[in-house]
């Protein structure tokens, strides 16, 4: 059967329309989009009569008679059934009696029941597996989606998220889908008695515990512009904040590091400061990093901060991230907040190199 995407997955999903496929296998990194397609498949196959026509498994718990029976037993008052087999990974890491149960099964699915497999993010697909089911790609959403992703994802929970919440909360988890959806969780459950009143950047500082100017991009920005005091300032809130730490604050750092260098490298090769953000915006693109904001604006701030810096200090910088998250993740007794502190205040600008 033919790859698809999740959005042409999605598009094939019309309401009232009958699934396409007997069978799916939804793989890739993002879990949050495969539980959404999920859903989606669900909803499409069996809708209101899920309580007797839905059944969810994991892979590690059937044996090949009880897939058997999952997969071919008839619908209850409806045309259709759904059975969604979670961790399927484990079935195509060796050969087992299940996976040649499933392999055969997938050559002449029962068409009164639709089968939805998932590969848990991080892990391979089995190649037969996809070969023979319509394959779906859940990768990370583009930068640029993902503030539309968090509207659509706060509608589905009834709330309405204001510009400046939407704005605080991004400043705050960047692009982790699984967090924005945990936070939007808290934030629906705050406006359940409140019904039709936006949810305000107030309010995520109240509930979430994010305050305005005190984000980790927010961090992130002082210590690559080189305002290291203010940088330092920031550790400590930054890290009370729940699920934050300091290797978490030097993974997001180090990517703007690189990004930084990487757009010193351009500007040293004589790329002008006019065409370096469109080159930049072009390499972002190609690799698709995890976790950034938009990735044009990603490609300016790296321009601007790129002109604060020389090649020379960059490397020194780079290295010195290093050097801490070794620290952080070999020490005995945790101090993130002096590892972190001692390395944004080592970028202040001493003597100015950069052109």
């Amino acid at each position: 059967m033919a790859a698809l995407t999740l959005d042409a997955l999605l598009r094939s999903l019309k309401k009232g329309a009958p699934v396409p496929e007997p069978v799916y296998l939804l793989h890739g990194d993002e879990d949050v989009l495969k539980d959404e397609a999920v859903r989606a498949l669900v909803d499409s196959a069996v809708g209101s009569s899920r309580d007797f026509n839905l059944d969810v498994r994991f892979a590690p718990d059937l044996t090949p008679e009880s897939f058997h029976a999952l997969v071919n037993t008839p619908p209850m008052m409806a045309e259709r059934r759904a059975v969604v087999i979670r961790g399927v990974e484990q079935v195509g890491k060796r050969k087992t009696k299940l996976r040649d149960e499933v392999v055969r099964y997938l050559a002449s699915p029962n068409p009164t029941t639709v089968l939805v497999l998932v590969v848990a993010a991080g892990e391979e697909a089995d190649a037969d597996l996809v070969r023979a089911s319509a394959a779906v790609a859940v990768d990370a959403l583009a930068a640029e989606r993902v503030p539309r992703w968090l509207q659509h994802r706060a509608t589905t929970l009834g709330v309405t998220l204001a510009a400046d919440a939407t704005e605080l909360l991004l400043r705050a988890v960047g692009n982790d889908l699984s967090t924005l959806s945990r936070e939007v969780e808290k934030l629906a459950s705050l406006a359940g008695g409140e019904a039709g009143r936006p949810v305000t950047a107030d309010d995520v500082s109240n509930l979430v515990g994010v305050r305005r100017d005190e984000t980790v991009f927010d961090l992130v920005e002082a210590a690559l512009e080189r305002r290291a005091a203010r940088a330092a300032q920031l550790v400590e809130p930054v890290l009370e904040q729940a699920g934050m730490s300091g290797v978490k604050i030097l993974s997001l750092l180090g990517t703007h590091l690189v990004g930084t260098a990487l757009a010193r490298a351009e500007r040293d090769r004589g790329v002008s400061a006019a065409r370096l953000p469109d080159t930049i915006y072009r390499h972002l693109q190609s690799v698709r990093p995890y976790g950034m904001r938009s990735y044009k604006e990603e490609a300016v701030r790296w321009t601007a901060w790129s002109a604060l810096w020389t090649a020379r200090e960059l490397g020194r910088a780079l290295r010195a991230a290093l050097a801490a998250d070794n620290a952080l993740k070999t020490a005995t007794v945790s101090d993130d907040r002096g590892i972190v502190t001692q390395l944004v205040l080592g970028f202040a600008a001493t003597k100015r190199e950069a052109a």
